[in-house]
């Protein structure tokens, strides 16, 4: 917004002091509080007890004018509580003594029953943790603050970067050195950029660690700076909680000039109080309304910007896409979501959870976060990512973005109002939104989009677990394909691969992969075979334990087929409204799409011509697979996996039972 940095460093600099004014002696400005998600403890449990008192303890312990403390409460045992804060050695002990108080209500009021977690503000960090933390060098979680304000021209020049190099090569081993030092523990530099631009630099450590683990605290909390900085921003913090750092373009340190930042502004001559007042409401309506111009501009060029690439994709296909672009950070996704409120989430499952969010321009976003223990890791959600990615159509959800920051794991994709296809189809009152027509271009879309996987991408994937809660619906009912996690990605010549690791749904995995961890584009075909049926019937496709089979669905299908009386399993709902020629088809091709053999199955192609030419005449299906009945399989030894893959698959159906992995998804 400012162009001329020579006529504009004045008033730079005095909206700059006035905002440090502002903010800067409030000393219970939250930047961030992380909470673990994973370790927790029941309400009024002996930790509960335990965590009470050491926050009590830390609160009164600044009480007596420490800026550092440590405290344990409890015994030698799992219910022991290990915590500590640190206040910036160059603040009072007035306002340290504030932070901290108000640390202590706060970490308890926003983690309730995490067993662990960490919260920083301006002046001060406070952790707390159920495993021993003292002497310990630790970098996450960490948090980053910028201040988005100031010449771009200027602190985008190779001076600012050299200035900022320069100040942060000796810093590290000055904060090491401050530790047994009487600096209170902190160090800062001070380093010329240009004529009319100098950089102010801090660091300081929690004081229990020895100087060579401070030095690399320091140099590799430095190292996150060119991550949230530095274009256009006078000021950049990150936080880890063993160590601060900080860089700002104004003298900001209070015990290391003899002065706060209220007297700064000119040489050595402080402002009257009642100037400042003044001052500050004149010029805090001048930041409102330049902030204000700044919110609606960048939000009509974000707008812009997400046309364009719009555009760029539909020209030019999937390979426009980067995903540095996709990437979102975790403080965008808090507030989207309303820090993941139990109010906008929409489904639970085996992977985590989905939340409805909105993004700052309005956007809703559907927002998939993964929890610790999920069974999509760190591998799938990477497969997922990189998968999407590259894929465009109009039958596959489409990815928005994602976030991985703080351990977190997070999907973004475009929002579905109507949730998943399982939420209609298996619901006794949700089922009658679905005529014939409906359920037939729901069909018809979702074979277009395993189509798409199959041939008409630039990559072959295949999806392995194609199932109703894996189906979105969007405004319109138009199907859209989701969970990329388990997908595989094989060359467009390969016909068939081979996992050791079956992983998949009861129900709609195909037998050869099943039993032999073989799997390909059949397998995918089998699968929309199973729903095809459901889809038809309205009932799903159980899988009984106890009697060691598929439970009715293939079975009755393959009954009344054969007895010429495929109407029987119809829907009853749809006894009224469904059109018995496309009916009788869609059964037909559920059948063919779920025989034993998978050369008899036939490919997406045909399948989609058998949907869009009522003409054509279609094989008559041989009797579907019922695996994990102990009959040998012709498709064992006539089918072998590639070169490179094993195939000692000696397992018996029990093991194999105990290799896969049963998800139940609530729709989103």
């Amino acid at each position: 917004m400012i162009t001329n940095s020579k006529t504009s460093l004045p008033l730079q600099f005095l909206l700059t002091t006035l905002i440090i004014a502002v903010t800067e002696t409030s000393a219970i400005t939250v930047y961030k509080v992380s909470c673990t998600s994973n370790k927790t403890f029941t309400p009024n449990s002996t930790f509960h007890t335990n965590l009470n008192t050491l926050l009590s303890s830390l609160s009164s312990n600044a009480t007596n004018n420490l800026r550092f403390s440590n405290a344990t409460a409890g015994k030698e045992d799992s219910d022991t509580v290990y915590g500590l804060y640190m206040c910036r050695g160059d603040v009072s002990f007035s306002v340290c003594i504030e932070c901290v108080d108000s640390a202590t209500h706060d970490i308890a009021s926003n983690c309730p029953t995490a067993k662990e977690a960490v919260i920083w503000y301006k002046m001060c960090l406070l952790r707390y943790s159920y495993r021993f933390i003292f002497s310990k060098m630790e970098e996450w979680p960490r948090c980053q603050y910028k201040i988005p304000l100031g010449d771009p021209v200027v602190l985008h020049s190779d001076g600012f970067y050299n200035a900022l190099r320069s100040m942060f090569s000796v810093l590290p081993n000055e904060a090491g050195l401050a530790l047994s030092g009487s600096n209170d523990g902190y160090a800062v530099k001070q380093q010329n950029a240009s004529g009319t631009l100098t950089l102010y630099g801090f660091a300081q450590c929690t004081p229990d660690l020895s100087a060579g683990d401070c030095n690399r605290c320091v140099v590799d909390a430095a190292a996150e700076f060119p991550k949230v900085c530095c274009g256009g921003s006078i000021g950049a913090s990150v936080f880890f909680p063993s160590c601060v750092v900080r860089y700002e373009t104004f003298p900001f340190v209070y015990q290391d000039s003899g002065t706060s930042p209220l007297t700064m502004i000119k040489g050595d001559r402080s402002i009257p109080t009642r100037a400042i007042i003044v001052i500050v409401l004149v010029f805090v309506v001048i930041l409102v309304m330049l902030s204000c111009f700044g919110y609606y501009f960048f939000k009509v060029k974000a707008r812009k910007k997400r046309k364009t690439s719009v555009k760029e994709r539909e020209k030019f296909g999937p390979e426009i896409i980067s995903l540095e672009s996709l990437q979102f950070d975790l403080a965008t996704i808090e507030g989207a979501t309303n820090n993941f409120s139990q109010e906008r989430r929409i489904g639970k499952g085996g992977y985590g959870e989905v939340y409805k969010g909105i993004l700052l321009d309005g956007e809703e976003i559907a927002v998939k976060r993964l929890s610790t223990n999920s069974k999509q890791g760190m591998e799938e959600f990477k497969n997922e990512v990189l998968l999407i990615a590259k894929l465009q159509h109009k039958n596959l959800v489409r990815l928005i973005g994602f976030c991985q920051e703080d351990e977190e794991k997070i999907l973004i994709y475009e929002y579905m109002p109507n949730k998943s296809l399982d939420h209609f189809l298996f619901d006794i009152q949700k089922q009658r939104h679905l005529t014939w027509s409906e359920r037939f271009k729901i069909i018809k879309g979702i074979a277009r989009g395993i189509l798409y996987l199959h041939e008409d991408s630039r990559l072959k994937i295949i999806h392995r677990d194609i199932k109703p809660s894996n189906v979105l619906l969007d405004n319109d009912m138009n199907p859209k394909i989701s969970d990329f996690g388990m997908a595989r990605m094989v060359a467009t010549d390969q016909i068939q691969g081979c996992t050791k690791r079956v992983m998949g749904t009861f129900g709609y995995m195909s037998p050869e992969y099943a039993m032999h961890g073989q799997f390909s584009e059949k397998s995918d075909v089998f699968s929309f075979g199973v729903m095809v049926l459901e889809i038809i019937s309205g009932k799903k496709n159980y899988y009984s334990f106890e009697s060691d089979r598929i439970d009715h669905l293939l079975s009755n299908a393959w009954n009344q087929w054969r007895d010429e009386s495929p109407f029987q399993m119809l829907d009853p709902i749809l006894v009224e409204s469904y059109c018995p020629n496309e009916v009788e088809k869609c059964i037909q091709l559920g059948l063919l799409c779920v025989q034993e053999n998978p050369d008899d199955r036939p490919t997406m192609g045909t399948i989609i011509s058998y949907l869009n030419n009522p003409s054509i005449e279609m094989p008559f299906p041989q009797e579907p697979a019922f695996f994990m009945q102990g009959r040998k399989r012709r498709y064992s030894t006539e089918h072998e996996p590639l070169s490179g893959h094993s195939t000692n698959h000696s397992f018996s159906s029990t093991t194999t039972l105990n290799k896969m992995s049963t998800t139940n998804f609530f729709p989103r």
